[in-house]
């Protein structure tokens, strides 16, 4: 690993210094809240201290074959990793952010290994007994969190290429859910599908 790497990760692991005196400090994130297409997906993510995972980053920063790449190495590396999905039936009935909340402590609950401290991006998740902190644009500055971050993407990415085999139409391949022109061309041409979130389209 360059010193270059080390030096970025070593800053990233600045949040989980600050609970050194915990084993188990969780990383969680979520994918797929702006989509308007598909479920939520998201991710819990325990690491060993000080686990180096070269090119970890938010999953955003990460081109999609070292995310695959990463996603098989967390798995071989984390104490403990849980996942969490909400359908886009649901996220029209509760909202997309209880939706979100849902996902978290669904992926939470799926741990094998209680987490002492939960570092979350950018949401304080509700109803749990466990210390958390949330942390903005925390998919950038904490190695759990990035974990995480790349765990909900993979999933969430894998089952919008399946669902783009269910229905070719529409391209979810491509775009993912995600509103561009190509996708809104195709509901204004074929209409909604079942993983639309009718909310989210009500307008057309």
């Amino acid at each position: 690993m360059k010193s270059e790497e080390y030096e970025r990760l070593t800053k990233m692991m600045e949040y989980e210094h600050k609970y050194d005196e915990y084993d188990y400090i969780c990383g969680v994130d979520e994918a797929g809240r702006g989509p308007l297409a598909g479920p939520v997906v998201a991710a819990a993510v325990i690491l060993p201290k000080d686990c180096y995972i070269e090119y970890l980053n938010d999953s955003k920063k990460v081109p999609e074959k070292r995310r695959e790449a990463l996603y098989k190495e967390i798995h071989n590396r984390a104490i403990a990793v849980g996942t969490g999905i909400v359908s886009s039936d649901v996220i029209d009935e509760i909202n997309v952010l209880n939706a979100t909340y849902k996902a978290m402590k669904e992926a939470l609950s799926k741990l094998d290994t209680k987490p002492q401290v939960i570092l979350a991006d950018a949401v304080c998740i509700p109803d749990i007994s466990v210390p958390q902190e949330s942390i903005i644009r925390g998919d950038a500055k904490s190695v759990s969190i990035a974990a995480a971050s790349i765990i909900a993407k993979v999933t969430r990415d894998r089952m919008m290429y399946e669902y783009d085999e269910m229905y070719p139409e529409y391209g979810f391949a491509r775009h993912k859910g995600y509103g561009t022109r190509f996708h809104m061309d195709a509901l204004k041409r074929y209409g909604q599908c079942p993983i639309h979130r009718k909310t989210y389209i009500h307008f057309l």
